[in-house]
């Protein structure tokens, strides 16, 4: 049960305290329970994350839920998932209901834009660590550098560059098993 409350605390905190995403809470979820509590390696994390945007849906919640499972079942699983959505929940509900009293401008709209250079940071190191993790050879780098300068361009639209990443990944592995058959 110890584990299961660490994991609703660590996505209760990072649910409530990195904007933008889950993408945004990697580097308190790695923090918390690869460095300090070595529950997960560090790789198996970078994978889970990287799983989690390639499925439909809240990208925050499929993590916690890869991660809940892998660290304590079916159980962590939902405490890990409860985390990760209440804080969005809570803070929603909120932004709703008080919308029209919030003031427009002055030191409400300072803090907004100061919550939104934070969350471009969080994701550029997020996304600084992912890259690290998965672009390991020139195959990789190069689709990688491919799928960014078509989605800048709006050249190609993101179902279709998915399935062209699927394909070209597909026959390179068909290939490099290909060569160690001879």
């Amino acid at each position: 049960m110890k584990k299961n409350l660490v994991l609703l605390k660590v996505y209760l905190m990072a649910g409530a305290f990195t904007f933008s995403g889950g993408m945004a809470m990697l580097p308190l979820v790695e923090r918390e329970l690869c460095d300090k509590r070595e529950w997960i390696e560090r790789k198996e994390l970078h994978e889970y994350t990287t799983l989690s945007q390639v499925f439909p849906g809240v990208i925050a919640l499929t993590n916690a839920c890869f991660i809940g499972r892998k660290v304590n079942g079916k159980m962590g699983m939902f405490f890990a998932g409860v985390g990760a959505v209440l804080p969005a929940f809570i803070l929603m509900s909120l932004a709703t209901y008080f919308y029209d009293l919030v003031p427009k401008e002055g030191a409400v709209l300072s803090a907004l834009t100061g919550i939104r250079a934070t969350s471009a940071a969080f994701l550029f190191l997020a996304a600084y660590t992912l890259a690290k993790f998965n672009l390991k050879d020139k195959l990789t780098i190069c689709l990688s550098l491919l799928a960014f300068f078509l989605t800048i361009f709006n050249l190609l639209s993101a179902p279709r560059l998915i399935l062209v990443a699927v394909v070209i990944g597909a026959v390179s592995a068909i290939f490099k098993k290909g060569d160690k058959l001879c």
